[in-house]
Protein backbone atom coordinates (compact mmCIF):
# COMPACT_ATOMS: atom_id res chain seq x y z
CA UNK A 1 0.00 0.00 0.00
CA UNK A 2 1.08 3.28 -0.64
CA UNK A 3 0.53 5.10 2.50
CA UNK A 4 3.42 1.86 3.77
CA UNK A 5 6.02 3.13 1.86
CA UNK A 6 5.56 7.27 0.95
CA UNK A 7 7.86 7.59 4.30
CA UNK A 8 10.69 5.98 2.18
CA UNK A 9 10.31 8.26 -0.92
CA UNK A 10 13.06 11.55 0.11
CA UNK A 11 10.66 15.01 0.03
CA UNK A 12 13.09 16.53 -2.82
CA UNK A 13 11.62 12.87 -4.89
CA UNK A 14 7.93 13.43 -4.16
CA UNK A 15 5.05 14.89 -6.17
CA UNK A 16 1.46 15.02 -5.28
CA UNK A 17 -1.11 14.74 -7.61
CA UNK A 18 -5.17 14.81 -7.90
CA UNK A 19 -4.48 12.17 -11.21
CA UNK A 20 -7.72 9.74 -10.23
CA UNK A 21 -10.41 11.79 -11.19
CA UNK A 22 -13.50 9.74 -8.93
CA UNK A 23 -10.93 8.87 -5.63
CA UNK A 24 -11.21 12.33 -3.91
CA UNK A 25 -9.37 12.03 -0.59
CA UNK A 26 -10.65 9.82 2.17
CA UNK A 27 -10.15 12.48 4.62
CA UNK A 28 -12.33 15.43 3.30
CA UNK A 29 -15.16 15.71 5.64
CA UNK A 30 -17.85 16.54 5.10
CA UNK A 31 -17.63 14.36 1.79
CA UNK A 32 -18.00 16.81 -1.24
CA UNK A 33 -21.07 16.14 -2.77
CA UNK A 34 -19.33 15.11 -6.24
CA UNK A 35 -16.63 12.10 -6.33
CA UNK A 36 -15.05 14.37 -8.64
CA UNK A 37 -11.12 14.95 -7.80
CA UNK A 38 -9.74 17.95 -8.08
CA UNK A 39 -6.34 20.07 -7.14
CA UNK A 40 -7.89 22.00 -4.30
CA UNK A 41 -8.05 18.65 -2.31
CA UNK A 42 -4.12 18.32 -2.57
CA UNK A 43 -4.10 20.16 0.79
CA UNK A 44 -5.80 16.67 2.23
CA UNK A 45 -2.84 14.67 0.61
CA UNK A 46 -0.39 17.39 2.18
CA UNK A 47 -1.56 16.20 5.57
CA UNK A 48 -1.75 12.61 5.59
CA UNK A 49 1.59 12.80 4.19
CA UNK A 50 2.64 14.81 7.15
CA UNK A 51 0.53 12.28 9.45
CA UNK A 52 2.25 9.17 7.67
CA UNK A 53 6.29 10.89 7.77
CA UNK A 54 5.74 13.36 10.86
CA UNK A 55 7.02 16.05 8.51
CA UNK A 56 5.69 19.61 9.03
CA UNK A 57 2.55 20.20 6.20
CA UNK A 58 4.08 23.31 5.34
CA UNK A 59 7.37 21.92 4.52
CA UNK A 60 5.76 18.98 2.20
CA UNK A 61 4.03 21.74 0.45
CA UNK A 62 6.68 24.10 -0.54
CA UNK A 63 9.45 20.82 -1.05
CA UNK A 64 6.70 19.44 -3.57
CA UNK A 65 6.00 22.34 -5.26
CA UNK A 66 9.55 22.65 -6.08
CA UNK A 67 9.91 19.46 -7.31
CA UNK A 68 6.94 20.44 -9.95
CA UNK A 69 8.60 22.96 -11.16
CA UNK A 70 11.59 21.23 -11.77
CA UNK A 71 10.42 18.06 -12.75
CA UNK A 72 7.78 20.10 -15.48
CA UNK A 73 9.95 23.28 -15.97
CA UNK A 74 7.44 25.32 -14.66
CA UNK A 75 8.11 29.37 -13.63
CA UNK A 76 9.17 29.73 -10.25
Amino acid sequence: MLQDIVGNIPLNRLLIETDAPYLTPRTITPKPKSNRNEPSYLPYIVEKIADITALDPNDIACQTTLNAQKAFNLPT
